[in-house]
């Protein structure tokens, strides 16, 4: 047997096209990138941990600020390779990874448990955490999945977010960021198309204001506030994207995320403003094109099964209409219920389970990527690991790929005929040859058809893999 496949190499390999014939110059666009993801998952509370008052800095009190103090401190296990296996084989193909940089980024001392942020020096990335963090993107990477990674309770309302849509606080901060950024890139500048950076999560104003800019002012809005918020979202959004490019490699086409501000979407009608968001949003200037992602979240109120299935068509059309008009697709980087991570599982069981499915089967439609926040599985389980909410994710799961769910592919199988055999070694041949066409063709994922992808079956048939 061992003798005919090196025979079977031999021939399989007179029919071999130049590999430069058939490699891909180019990162995958941006669109291409949000259909591949299909449908997404949030590994929250973890990476993301942090003390988040700057006057309780309960973690680095209570510990040496090992990684694993921090991912654990919201109580949730270490992740695992396990986990993110579990929802591979489920039919998710992109996992978001939250993470908050601060605690570890610079020198942040402590007194006590207060943090004067003043006092703020340097920036390096501590050495322990951003392995850790390459770790858990390589669990990703490493299922064929896509992983996005962010910056994220660096931004929000706690006492602790540092990076805040103010114009003045922007050129305060700007340094700090963008070496933050340059760091990060420099780490994973490497990675292929399949890593995406985020440049930050939901950056509000100096009011701490949700929903859009300045309403948590005076009167609930206040139009200087409002423009200064915008403002810097977009300087932030421009100086994320020019620092990665600046670090070439793979970032010099990798696919970026930039979100509106707060990362509102525009949903609901109940203020003239909603929509302000989305529509002072620009899509940054880049060195290249079609490479840039807009990331909304949503969480709407599923108690009136009818009004939000309503709000969820409006919001998407909004969404067409003032940002991807620009040039980009849009990610919904966070999405659940507005009592994801409360009581909605057991006391709207029902409807949050309908929404779930109406939601990912629309945006699916639009063309929009969806990351689910985050408990399907959570604390204890995870660790096993098991479901927490098996018949949420089977709903997400069957908005995307329809009623029969997910039905995972043969490796090797090129042909679709449900066996890996010598006929699909035939299939790659053709494929080589230009005689037939088969999508499944590039079966160790190297964006080349070749010879490669002909090993790859024989390995599989003798058991190899």
């Amino acid at each position: 047997m061992r003798k005919q496949y090196i025979l079977l190499l031999l021939v399989t390999g007179l029919f071999c096209q130049s590999p430069s014939q058939l490699r891909a110059d180019d990162f995958e666009d941006a669109f291409t990138a949000v259909s591949n993801m299909k449908v997404g998952w949030n590994l929250g509370n973890t990476l993301d941990s942090n003390s988040g008052d700057t006057l309780n800095m309960w973690i680095e009190k209570r510990s040496s600020r090992r990684p694993v103090d921090y991912e654990t401190a919201w109580g949730q296990p270490q992740a695992t390779r396990a986990l993110i296996h579990m929802f591979k084989e489920a039919g998710f193909n992109a996992i978001r990874v939250p993470v908050t940089w601060y605690p570890h980024y610079g020198t942040v001392t402590v007194n006590d448990l207060v943090w004067n942020m003043s006092s703020w020096q340097g920036y390096s990335i501590n050495t322990a955490w951003m392995k850790r963090v390459k770790e858990i993107v390589e669990y990703v990477i490493d299922e064929g999945m896509y992983c996005i990674l962010n910056v994220h309770h660096d931004t929000g309302a706690a006492s602790t977010a540092w990076l805040v849509a103010d114009e003045q606080i922007y050129n305060a901060q700007k340094y700090r960021f963008e070496q933050l950024w340059t760091k990060i890139a420099l780490e994973f500048k490497d990675y292929d198309e399949r890593l995406l950076f985020e440049g930050y999560n939901e950056m509000l104003d100096t009011y701490r204001s949700w929903c859009f800019a300045s309403f948590n002012a005076p009167n609930s809005y206040n139009a200087s506030v409002a423009t200064s918020a915008y403002n810097a979202i977009n300087s932030y959004a421009q100086s994320f994207v020019t620092k990665v490019r600046n670090t070439g490699g793979n970032n010099s086409q990798r696919n970026l995320i930039v979100s509106t501000y707060g990362a509102c979407c525009g949903e609901g009608s109940w203020n003239s403003h909603l929509l302000d968001p989305l529509k002072n949003m620009k899509l940054p200037t880049d060195k290249v094109d079609g490479h840039l992602i807009f990331e909304v979240h949503t969480y709407p109120d599923v108690s009136n099964l009818s009004s939000v299935k309503s709000s969820v068509r409006t919001m998407i059309n909004n969404l067409k209409t003032h940002l991807v008009s620009k040039g980009a697709p849009v990610i919904f980087g966070e999405w659940g219920s507005s009592g994801v991570d409360e009581d909605d599982y057991s006391k709207r069981h029902d409807n949050l389970l309908a929404f779930a499915r109406y939601f990912v089967e629309q945006a699916t439609a639009a063309g929009m990527g969806t990351f689910y926040w985050m408990g399907l599985s959570d604390g204890s389980d995870r660790s096993a690991p098991k479901w927490t909410q098996e018949d949420l994710k089977d709903e997400i799961i069957k908005g995307y790929y329809g009623e029969g769910g997910y039905i995972p592919d043969i490796a090797g199988d090129v042909n679709g005929d449900g066996t890996v055999d010598i006929n699909d070694v035939v299939a790659v041949i053709n494929h080589m040859a230009g005689t037939s066409t088969y999508d499944k063709s590039d079966v160790n994922g190297d964006k080349e058809v070749n010879i490669n992808d002909v090993v790859s079956i024989i390995n599989i048939m003798a058991g190899n893999t």
